[in-house]
C-alpha cells in the first residue's frame, strides 16, 4: 500500500506570469513524504491527488523558499470544486 497523507492548506497563485495556482505541502509532512517517496527530475514526488470528487496524478515540488512542497492546481480541478484563491482546501495525497 502506497503512504497517504491528508492535510488541509491555502490555495496560493503565483505572483509571476500566467495563472500558475499551488498548495504547500504542510512543513510537518516533508519528513515522512522525504522517507518514503522516490524522486524524480528535479526532487519532484509523482503522486495522485483527491480534492472533493475529483483525483488526479500529478506531482510535487520541492520549494527551497519555504522548505517544502508545492502541488500545482489545475484549472479543470479548481472549476469543478469551485476553489477559491487564498482559501483552505481539503488535500489528500498519495505517493504513486
Amino acid at each position: 500500500m502506497q503512504p497517504s497523507f491528508s492535510f488541509t492548506a491555502a490555495l496560493w497563485q503565483y505572483p509571476g506570469p500566467g495563472s500558475w495556482h499551488f498548495v504547500t505541502i504542510p512543513a510537518d509532512l516533508v519528513g515522512a513524504i522525504d522517507a518514503q517517496a522516490t524522486k524524480r527530475g528535479w526532487g519532484s514526488v509523482k503522486v495522485r491527488i483527491t480534492i472533493g470528487e475529483s483525483t488526479w496524478e500529478s506531482s510535487i515540488f520541492p520549494d527551497k523558499k519555504v522548505g517544502s512542497y508545492i502541488l500545482p492546481i489545475k484549472k479543470q480541478v479548481r472549476t469543478a470544486e469551485k476553489l477559491v484563491t487564498d482559501t483552505d482546501i481539503s488535500v489528500s495525497l498519495t505517493l504513486i
